[in-house]
């Protein structure tokens, strides 16, 4: 039993469980689904088991239909869905969105959308990223315009997860341009707001754009016309999402952090069986080689300390902490899973040799997967920018 598995409640040890076996009926299909996630689907079978079982209600309170087990327990789902080999789609998007709507939409938003998430006849993407803004949120141009019961939406966003499958996406956008701020001298962080806009909206098209993922989902560009969206559907207050966004981007850190901490098991645990079976010289296992064990092993201690890093941060959430601090815990967690990620991946194909480069072996696949990480959904550069400002009170270069 490892250090983070020790502090874990036995309610949380039995969703790990429940997960484990609620997979096994899908475990002869696993080919299927790699092929599925490399054309871009997500079975909607998986997602009905990610509802049954309770998964997409962790972030949601009873009232509203969930089961409020917290980010915990959430985290440990996704790491043993990685771990067995399943990737959880949309579900990363959707349970940071709802907990967005849970702590800032109105009572009505509430009532109305979370039913719908926990059942599973909601998915929900989310949108911010644009081509001229980067991971520059304050300088995104996406502009909502408040005309009687509706906001007219004009802009573009880029690299939206998802929107394919998605029925819902929670956009960041101004409905106070820059240029007004600097007008009426106040601070470019004011005139963000937060709505859930349809994605099958009239005015909107979507291009799918040539990248390669491992998820199952595509990555999108989305452009508005004149895109009409229900006055109701606004999560917070209209010019509050800065301070909105956080209830989302430090659920999204996390659970990037849990699916990195999957994979690096499902990799470790590929290369300990390799490494013990495989024989080259005289009888000898390549696993006595420390050439081969080492790395391994490595990648095994800073495995456990990526866990207790992304456990502390998840039940800092889950005790209602202040969101910066929250913010600093969950940008750690995320930048220690990914770049240890990229490591265990690259050992478990340097020792199955030329077999990891096989996709019957399920390693070279992952690659992709893993070095996005590093990148997204925030950069390693923008994190370390997060900690030397907020953490060390150092001045910001940008």
């Amino acid at each position: 039993m490892t250090t983070t598995e020790f502090a874990l409640s036995d309610e949380q040890q039995l969703v790990r469980t429940s997960v484990r076996q609620m997979l096994q009926k899908y475990v002869p299909r696993r080919d299927e689904f790699r092929r599925m996630q490399l054309e871009r689907q997500f079975p909607q079978e998986l997602w009905d088991d990610f509802a049954r079982i309770g998964l997409l209600g962790c972030l949601v309170p009873e009232q509203y239909g969930g089961n409020d087990s917290g980010l915990v327990t959430l985290t440990v789902a996704f790491e043993e869905l990685v771990t067995q080999g399943f990737f959880p789609g949309l579900m990363l998007v959707t349970s940071m969105d709802a907990a967005c709507i849970v702590k800032n939409g109105s009572e009505e938003l509430k009532a109305r959308v979370l039913p719908q998430i926990t059942s599973g006849k909601m998915k929900l993407c989310f949108a911010v990223t644009e081509p001229n803004a980067g991971t520059n949120t304050f300088r995104i141009e996406t502009v909502a315009r408040r005309d009687g019961d509706v906001y007219r939406l004009n802009g573009q966003k880029v690299f939206i997860t998802g929107v394919e499958q998605a029925d819902y996406m929670l956009l960041v956008c101004r409905t106070t341009t820059v240029e007004e701020l600097q007008r009426e001298g106040k601070p470019k962080s004011q005139g963000l707001s937060l709505m859930l806009v349809d994605t099958k909206s009239p005015g909107l098209t979507k291009t799918l754009l040539p990248t390669l993922t491992s998820d199952g989902a595509g990555q999108w560009q989305l452009f508005f016309d004149d895109v009409q969206v229900p006055a109701d559907n606004l999560v917070g207050a209209e010019g509050g999402g800065a301070l909105a966004m956080f209830n989302s981007l430090n659920p999204e850190r996390i659970l990037a952090a849990a699916i990195c901490s999957g994979m690096t098991q499902h990799c470790l645990d590929k290369a300990v069986v390799y490494a013990r079976e495989r024989r080259v010289f005289k009888d000898t296992p390549i696993g006595a080689y420390q050439s081969i064990a080492h790395p391994l092993a490595e990648v095994k201690i800073w495995h456990e300390a990526v866990k207790l890093m992304m456990y502390r941060a998840a039940a800092s959430f889950d005790a209602g902490m202040d969101p910066l601090q929250v913010g600093t815990q969950s940008n750690m967690a995320k930048f220690l899973a990914a770049d240890l990620v990229t490591k265990a991946v690259d050992a478990a194909i340097e020792t199955h040799g030329g077999n990891g480069f096989s996709e019957e072996y399920g390693l070279i696949n992952l690659w992709i997967g893993a070095r996005l990480f590093k990148t997204a959904p925030v950069s390693r550069e923008m994190i370390l920018n997060y900690v030397s400002e907020w953490d060390l009170g150092l001045p910001r270069s940008y």
